[in-house]
């Protein structure tokens, strides 16, 4: 176009820039302007705000109002779309303030800002959780004369159910229809999963009736959010309620519904209603995926059938469905929980050599189940590989490994590696304070149990009822009881109470008759 001659108007350079613009190559567009105007090609108002929008989404608003002062140089009258540019710009960075200042400004000048400016200043103060806001600013548009589209009123109802206030959403609703304003299938989405969240979904499946009389057509949505909000409750038979009113209705159910209802039989051991689902889903040509499988393979894993969670995830890999990393975290864990460590392992390596990089959770998951198999010595194999690919920064995974290192009589290791967290950028959590305690103690180091104790408040974690229990516990085990007594009168103090085991060994303690009668009269009060 640059050499063509006679050389396009700006109106076709225009159609141009916007068409890349709107594919997001912000940088490249800026850089054409620049060419177009090499050229002694004059960019008018509509290539100016372009060049506005751009710098608006590459976070640079200071160089979009230097456009703006370019524009008034150039004797153009910025239009509305110049005003709406710059609202959405600043609100893109949480100034809100700003672009309600900006349209003050504007309309002194006799700018007058359209749905857009103001739907766009509404909608970003509910993102922002400013619903109140939003809603005075709402009323103060209605009392001015200005004509308020339907979506404003969407983004008022949507904020005030995302914030629970489900009943002033209602309330909000009344009001629309009080002035004539009727409501669309937007607002009664929003007002549905608004219910839902609160566990009102009676009066949900009553919007659902109520949509019906005003002719408004559920979506798919609609239904999902009921449909998954039963399964939620454990509500299936009300769930498939739902789901089959939709097909009814001639509303053909997509995969989130499938996975909604299968993760319902799944999360009330109905593992066979939950394979049916999946069968019926597949009838009907909706293909499943990862996490229609996922789901089911958690279901099978917790109840311990390992052989039928492999099946199906041979079937998903068959059919084209990439497990992703919860897939193999799920399965990794099923294997554990069956004892069966070597498989674990094995898929562990299976998931790298195909191309899925473990997380954290992998990690946690695969540490967990070895050493609870006590297999601690494979454990820290896979925890010094984890360290190496820099993954081992989570307090949870040094938990697991102490506790496995404690419980199978690896004590000396345990603390090294407990005493090694600071160095490693790591505060140890209650847990970690706990797991430690209760390895001393096991072990009868209670004076370095003490000092650990002592030390916690000190390092910003305070003890919490396990930790006094804990102490308290091996002290009374190792015949330590004026120690014993004495964080017992701490532990009550703080208002937490002795568990079972405590309370059992304090009773024991009480009927032996040996100790003091002021201990006696303490105990008697607890017991």
């Amino acid at each position: 176009m640059l050499h063509t001659r006679p050389l396009p108007s700006i109106f076709n350079f225009n159609h141009v820039l916007g068409g890349i613009a709107r594919m997001k190559h912000y940088p490249v567009v800026i850089s054409l302007i620049k060419r177009i105007e090499s050229f002694g090609i004059s960019p008018n108002v509509y290539t100016l705000n372009i060049l506005i929008n751009c710098f608006c989404h590459l976070n640079r608003l200071d160089y979009g109002f230097s456009v703006l002062a370019t524009i008034s140089k150039l004797g153009y009258r910025p239009d509305t779309i110049t005003l709406n540019t710059l609202v959405k710009g600043l609100c893109l960075q949480g100034n809100i303030a700003g672009a309600v200042n900006l349209v003050e400004e504007m309309e002194k000048k006799g700018y007058q800002p359209d749905a857009f400016t103001c739907g766009t200043i509404l909608n970003a103060l509910c993102k922002i959780g400013k619903t109140d806001m939003a809603l005075v600013l709402l009323r103060k548009l209605e009392e001015g004369d200005f004509e308020l589209k339907l979506g404003a009123y969407n983004t008022i109802i949507d904020g005030l159910c995302k914030d629970r206030l489900v009943n002033e959403a209602l309330n909000f609703l009344n009001e629309m229809l009080g002035k004539g304003i009727q409501p669309d299938l937007i607002i009664y989405n929003s007002l549905i999963r608004g219910l839902c969240n609160c566990g009102r979904w009676r009066e949900a499946n009553t919007l659902l009736n109520e949509m019906a009389q005003r002719k408004i057509v559920p979506s798919v949505r609609t239904f999902n959010i009921l449909v998954d909000t039963f399964c939620k409750e454990g509500m299936l038979i009300e769930a498939k309620k739902v789901f089959d009113k939709m097909i009814q209705r001639g509303i053909e159910p997509d995969v989130v519904s499938y996975n909604s209802l299968i993760d319902g039989y799944c999360l009330q051991n109905k593992l066979n209603n939950a394979i049916k689902a999946l069968n019926v889903m597949v009838e009907r040509g909706c293909s499943p995926d990862v996490f229609s499988y996922t789901t089911l393979i958690n279901g099978f894993c917790k109840n311990k059938k390992i052989y039928e969670a492999m099946n199906l995830f041979n079937e998903m890999s068959n059919k084209g469905v990439t497990p992703d990393v919860v897939t193999y975290n799920t399965l990794i864990g099923g294997f554990c929980r069956v004892g069966r460590h070597k498989a674990a392992l094995d898929l562990f390596h299976k998931m790298q050599a195909c191309g899925q990089l473990p997380d954290p959770q992998t990690y946690a998951v695969l540490l967990d189940g070895l050493c609870k198999n006590g297999q601690v010595v494979e454990a820290i194999k896979v925890f010094l590989e984890m360290e190496d690919k820099t993954l081992g920064n989570d307090i949870v995974i040094y938990n697991i490994l102490i506790d496995g290192l404690c419980n199978f009589g690896n004590l000396k290791v345990a603390r090294e590696l407990f005493y090694s967290l600071p160095a490693k950028g790591l505060q140890p959590d209650v847990r970690t304070y706990n797991i430690m305690l209760k390895g001393l103690c096991k072990e009868g180091l209670l004076e370095e149990a003490s000092e650990i104790f002592e030390k916690m408040d000190e390092s910003g974690c305070s003890p919490n009822d396990c930790t006094y229990n804990t102490i308290i516990q091996g002290l009374l085990q190792h015949n330590e009881t004026s120690k014993a007594i004495k964080y017992l009168e701490i532990m009550v103090g703080k208002g937490f109470s002795a568990n079972a085991t405590v309370a059992n060994m304090l009773f024991d303690l009480l009927s032996s008759n040996q100790v003091d009668k002021n201990i006696q009269e303490f105990l008697q009060k607890l017991v």
